[in-house]
C-alpha cells in the first residue's frame, strides 16, 4: 500500500479508490456528495470566528439524531430522536442483549448460555453502566469490572500484516493470550488479580492554584498460568462512553484523513496520524475508529471483539467457544461452551446485528448553556489555546442510503479520530497495529459533562486516572503539551472558563 500522506488523500478526495486501503467503506451503502453539498459542507464545518453567540445548530451535538438532556442516569440511554418506530424496536431489543446476564453452559435458557470460561464481565452493560464510561478500583473492596489489562509481546515479520506500512507486529502472550480476564468459570482459574498503586504530585497553577495528578503503576498480580512472557506489554483500558457511535463510524473517511499530518508539514507540531488496521469482517485494510487507540474499524468489529474478549462469548466473527483461551490454558479449553445448539455460536448473527444496532443509535444529548457568556468565552479560550488542533469540532456524515439516523448530519464530537502522540505521562508503551505506544485517538468530548450524571464519578481518560476535567488536561503531554502549559499559565478565570465550556458538551 502506498504511504498514507496528507497530499495523498487530497488526491483521492471525491474519487473512489483504486485498490483497496483506509478510503474504502465497505461496511456503509454511501451515497456520494454532489459539487454543492462539499461546498455547504466546507461552510458549515468552518471553525467558528465570533465567539459573542454560538454557532448555527451547535446546541444540537449529534444533527437531527440528538436527544434532549436528561436530568437522570439515563441521559446516555435513549435512542436517536430519528430512529423511527421500526428502529426503536430493534434499538429495545438490542439494549436487551446488551443488558443479558451471560449463564455458564450448559443451561437450561440455551440462549443465554456460554459465559466464559475465562472474563471480565456477565454482561456488555457491566462494564458500560449506563452506556458511561467505567472507572478503576475505588478502594480494596471495589473490583475492576469496569477495566482490564490488554496484553502482547513485541512480534515477528510473520505477525505483521501485508499492506499495513508502518505496522507494528505484536502476538499474545502465550499463556494469557491478548487481554487479561480476572473472572473464571467455577474450577478454573482466574488469569490475574488487577493491582494499582498511585504516587500524587502536585502541580502548581497560575494564581497560586494547585492541581494534583495520581500517576498509577500496574500489577497483573496473582497470576494464575506461570509468568508473563518476556517483554509482555500491559495496557490499562477503562470502558468508554457508547453514545454516538454510529455518527462516529458515519463520517467519511476522506474527511479524517484529510486532517492528518504525520510528517507535521504545517509545522503547527500536530501530527495526527490515522491507524490503518485489519478488518476481521471484510478481510482488507481498513481506518481504525473505535477504541482508545482506534484498533477497530467498525461497531460490529468493536462489538464482536467485545464479547469475545469480555465475556467469553463466541460469534461470527470471533467462533471461539473457549474466548480468549490460550493453548496452555487446559482446563479452560476442555470447559463446556454453548455454542453447540441452533445458534452455532454462543450469540449468533441475528444477536450480534442487533446489539451493533443499539451500539449505533445510542443518542448524544443536547449542549447545554451553549449561549451563557462564560461557556462562550471558554469555547474562545479553547479555540485559542489550540486545542481544535485535535478536537475537531464539527463534521457532516455521509448520505446512507440505509443508515437515515446517521444520514446527512451535522455533528459536534470535537474529535478528529486521529492518533496523537501524547507523551511519556500517559504512554502505555504497546503498540496497536500502526499506533505506537505514546499515541491515543483523540476522545470525542461530546457527553462528557453529563459523565458523573450518568457514572455517578469524574475518572477520565483510558485508564480513569484524572479525577476531573482539569486534571484530564493537564495529562495531556507530547505534542499536547503546549497546550497543557497555556492551561497552567493561563489567569485562573480563563482556565475555569475552559471548564464550564467542556461541561456543557
Amino acid at each position: 500500500m502506498r504511504r498514507i500522506t496528507h497530499a495523498f488523500v487530497l488526491t483521492l478526495i471525491g474519487a473512489a479508490p483504486a485498490v483497496a486501503g483506509p478510503l474504502d467503506e465497505p461496511h456503509l451503502d454511501i451515497i456520494p456528495r454532489t459539487d454543492d453539498e462539499a461546498a455547504r459542507i466546507a461552510g458549515v464545518t468552518r471553525p467558528a470566528e465570533d465567539f459573542d453567540v454560538p454557532q448555527q445548530y451547535e446546541e444540537l451535538s449529534a444533527g437531527a439524531a440528538t436527544v434532549r438532556a436528561r436530568t437522570n442516569a439515563d441521559a446516555f440511554s435513549q435512542p436517536s430522536a430519528n430512529i423511527g418506530f421500526d428502529g426503536e424496536l430493534n434499538f429495545k431489543v438490542g439494549n436487551g442483549l446488551f443488558r443479558k446476564v451471560w449463564v455458564s453452559a450448559p443451561s437450561s435458557t440455551l440462549a443465554s448460555d456460554g459465559l466464559g470460561p475465562l472474563f471480565n464481565a456477565r454482561s456488555c452493560q457491566r462494564c458500560h453502566i449506563k452506556d458511561g464510561r467505567g472507572h478503576p478500583p475505588e478502594g480494596p473492596d471495589d473490583n475492576a469490572v469496569s477495566m482490564f489489562l490488554r496484553i502482547s509481546v513485541p512480534g515477528t515479520k510473520d505477525d505483521a500484516i501485508a499492506g499495513i506500512e508502518d505496522y507494528i507486529a505484536t502476538a499474545p502472550d502465550p499463556n494469557y493470550g491478548t487481554q487479561l480476564q480476572d473472572f473464571a468459570l467455577p474450577g478454573i482459574a482466574p488469569e490475574y488479580r488487577l493491582q494499582i498503586d498511585y504516587a500524587e504530585t502536585p502541580v502548581p497553577l497560575s494564581g497560586g492554584e494547585v492541581a494534583h495528578l495520581r500517576a498509577p503503576t500496574y500489577t497483573a498480580a496473582d497470576l494464575g498460568y506461570g509468568p508473563l512472557a518476556p517483554g509482555a506489554m500491559l495496557s490499562p483500558r477503562v470502558a468508554p462512553q457508547m453514545i454516538g457511535m454510529g455518527l462516529l463510524e458515519a463520517i467519511p473517511a476522506a474527511d479524517i484523513l484529510a486532517g492528518a499530518d504525520p510528517d507535521d508539514a504545517d509545522g503547527d507540531g500536530i501530527s495526527g496520524r490515522a491507524n490503518i488496521v485489519w478488518s476481521q469482517r471484510h478481510e482488507m485494510p481498513m481506518l481504525g475508529r473505535f477504541g482508545w487507540k482506534a484498533g477497530n474499524p467498525t461497531i460490529e468489529e468493536q462489538t464482536a471483539s467485545a464479547f469475545v474478549g469480555d465475556i467469553g462469548i463466541s460469534n461470527p466473527l470471533f467462533t471461539a467457544g473457549s474466548g480468549e483461551c490460550t493453548d496452555l490454558q487446559a482446563d479452560c479449553l476442555a470447559a463446556t461452551h454453548g455454542d453447540g445448539d441452533d445458534r452455532i455460536y454462543e450469540i449468533d448473527a441475528q444477536g450480534l446485528e442487533l446489539v451493533t444496532f443499539y451500539s449505533q443509535n445510542l443518542a448524544v444529548p443536547a449542549r447545554r448553556n451553549v449561549a451563557d457568556p462564560e461557556v462562550l468565552h471558554g469555547k474562545q479560550v479553547f479555540y485559542d489555546t489550540g486545542c481544535i488542533s485535535c478536537h475537531t469540532p464539527s463534521f457532516v456524515t455521509h448520505r446512507l442510503a440505509d443508515q437515515p439516523a446517521q444520514s446527512f448530519q451535522l455533528i459536534w464530537p470535537y474529535t478528529d479520530m486521529l492518533l496523537h502522540d501524547m507523551g511519556e505521562g500517559l504512554a502505555d508503551h504497546r503498540p496497536e497495529a500502526r499506533a505506537t505506544g505514546t499515541e491515543w485517538r483523540t476522545a470525542p468530548l461530546w457527553g462528557i459533562g453529563l459523565t458523573e450524571r450518568v457514572s455517578s464519578h469524574t475518572y477520565f481518560l483510558h485508564d480513569g486516572r484524572a479525577r476531573s476535567l482539569l486534571e484530564a488536561v493537564l495529562w495531556h503531554g507530547g505534542e499536547a503539551a503546549p497546550q497543557r502549559d497555556a492551561v497552567v499559565n493561563m489567569p485562573p478565570e480563563d482556565r475555569a472558563a475552559l471548564i464550564r465550556f467542556l461541561e456543557s458538551l
